[in-house]
């Protein structure tokens, strides 16, 4: 059973930075697909991650443990399938039908703990989840589904992508390897999405930003959601449990409309507090005294629990 580590308030502010950075890339990357593919954009933006991170600590990928490349490579596979499949199953589902079925993966987490590695999940953590749930369900499907075809195999295909990012979560809680060398493991994984979506993009060859604001928005992309966002995600990722972490990241969405409504003008609606209100009351049973991040419900290990190096 994996151990959780002392540090749960540090853990949740990661978490939260990580969901407000991803969030942020929401706007972002529907803006920028219109000039770059986006293949191209993805692989530029994980490209860009990568190299900047290995560059701040060249040394840091020489003399790695045993299983830190497999890990990093793993993950990597992971997340970087789950994109891939959502990307191509979009062109045939609406965007908000995607987002909530991408969503599920908070309630598809605690279902693949149990099934692959025999994890029981508290009656307090079943039920963030399922708010968490109706939260997203608020945030996308009942805002308004655009157009009125729902392709069931695409449905299908995307909900792989979320059974992907379940598993990708799991992963990288429960690895010794992610916990004990996160900065490295971090950057093995930034590269291998590159190298995947770097492939889909080659045939057509490589499309980059035209216009200085383009640039500046890939910026934000590489540097802020990518590099930052999954350096921060495998380090809070050390302090809270993968279900747990799962339910704070799927506060992305209260992100994404509220840049929306900050940067673009869209009206505060009722299904927007109501949203919100469901994904801070999942948050609290989390965070909460009693919740699975209390010292009082901490598995304990003879060892004591590595930190991140770096």
């Amino acid at each position: 059973m994996a151990v959780v580590a002392p540090r749960p308030v540090a853990g949740i502010m990661l978490l939260i930075f990580v969901s407000a950075a991803w969030g942020s890339a929401f706007p972002l990357m529907k803006d920028l697909i219109v000039r770059v593919p986006v293949a191209d954009l993805l692989a530029e933006r994980y490209g860009i991650a990568a190299l900047a991170l290995a560059a701040l600590r060249p040394g840091h990928l020489r003399g790695l443990p045993e299983g830190t490349w497999p890990t990093g490579i793993l993950l990597g596979l992971l997340f970087g399938l789950g994109q891939t499949v959502q990307a191509v199953a979009l062109h045939d589902l609406p965007s908000s039908v995607s987002g909530f079925t991408v969503g599920s993966y908070v309630v598809i987490t605690p279902v693949l703990g149990l099934v692959l590695l025999g994890a029981r999940t508290s009656a307090r953590v079943w039920a963030a989840a399922a708010l968490a749930m109706a939260a997203m369900a608020v945030f996308t499907v009942l805002r308004g589904t655009e157009g009125g075809h729902v392709s069931p195999p695409a449905l299908f295909v995307t909900l792989l992508s979320a059974v992907l990012y379940a598993g990708h979560t799991l992963a990288l809680g429960n690895s010794p390897a992610a916990r004990q060398n996160a900065y490295a493991v971090t950057v093995i994984q930034l590269g291998t999405i590159a190298v995947m979506t770097g492939l889909l993009a080659a045939p057509d060859g490589l499309t980059l930003p035209a216009a200085p604001g383009d640039w500046a928005a890939l910026g934000h992309l590489s540097i802020v959601a990518c590099a930052l966002g999954f350096l921060a995600r495998s380090w809070g990722q050390v302090h809270v449990p993968p279900v747990s972490a799962a339910v704070i990241l799927s506060s992305q969405p209260l992100w994404v409309t509220a840049l929306a409504v900050a940067l673009y003008g869209e009206p505060l609606t009722v299904g927007v507090f109501l949203g919100g209100g469901l994904i801070a009351l999942a948050m609290l049973l989390i965070v909460l005294p009693g919740g699975p991040l209390s010292p009082a419900r901490r598995v304990t290990d003879p060892a004591p629990p590595p930190r991140p190096s770096g």
